[in-house]
């Protein structure tokens, strides 16, 4: 199943987690759905959690069983929903959409969507997006601290190891040519 939001290797990865399920734990993805449905855990982490504890799957794979056992409206798969329901705050939003113009210009580069961010690939993720309580927005990027005096490192942010950088951006007005020249350096180590 092909997936538009997703890069070529996103897509290559997802169908071979899709493909292994079977051949290397001996049962069918609808044999796990069957598992999944009598886990008593009621959110997310516990029920990967018990998949874990109790049935030897990892992470991967149980995300990819519980995704298809309790479908949420809200999911990788729809991307549209997650980031209306990200990018509620009118300032964060206006960050989001100039960030998401200039991410989007760079060839190749796809748009991703996830609960607490919105990322940015090309065969790897280059960029990502995340709203900051009060306003505003926090860019993280795939490009060393060194490469511009204001980049912070990461701290406890979800979003790929691949992203070496973040940047708080309080404004739209303040996505100056140097955050644009940031944004195609990473692109480029993609």
């Amino acid at each position: 199943m092909s997936e538009p939001h997703l890069s070529p290797r996103q897509q290559k990865w997802m169908d071979s987690v899709r493909a292994s399920l079977e051949r290397e734990t001996g049962k069918t993805l609808s044999e796990w759905v069957a598992i999944a449905r009598t886990c008593p855990e009621a959110g997310h982490r516990a029920r990967l959690k018990w998949l874990k504890d109790n049935h030897g799957l990892l992470q991967n794979r149980a995300s990819h069983v519980l995704s298809e056992t309790f479908p949420s409206k809200m999911t990788w798969r729809e991307p549209a929903a997650l980031i209306e329901a990200l990018w509620v705050d009118p300032s964060s939003r206006a960050i989001f959409e100039a960030i998401d113009v200039r991410a989007r210009a760079l060839p190749g580069a796809i748009q991703t969507a996830r609960k607490g961010y919105t990322a940015w690939t090309r065969e790897f993720q280059f960029a990502a997006l995340r709203p900051i309580k009060g306003g505003g927005a926090m860019l993280g990027l795939a490009i060393a601290t060194s490469a511009e005096p204001t980049l912070e490192a990461p701290r406890n942010e979800s979003w790929s190891e691949r992203l070496k950088s973040r940047l708080p951006i309080a404004s739209p007005q303040l996505i100056s040519p140097r955050i644009e020249a940031l944004l195609r350096e990473a692109w480029e180590r993609s």
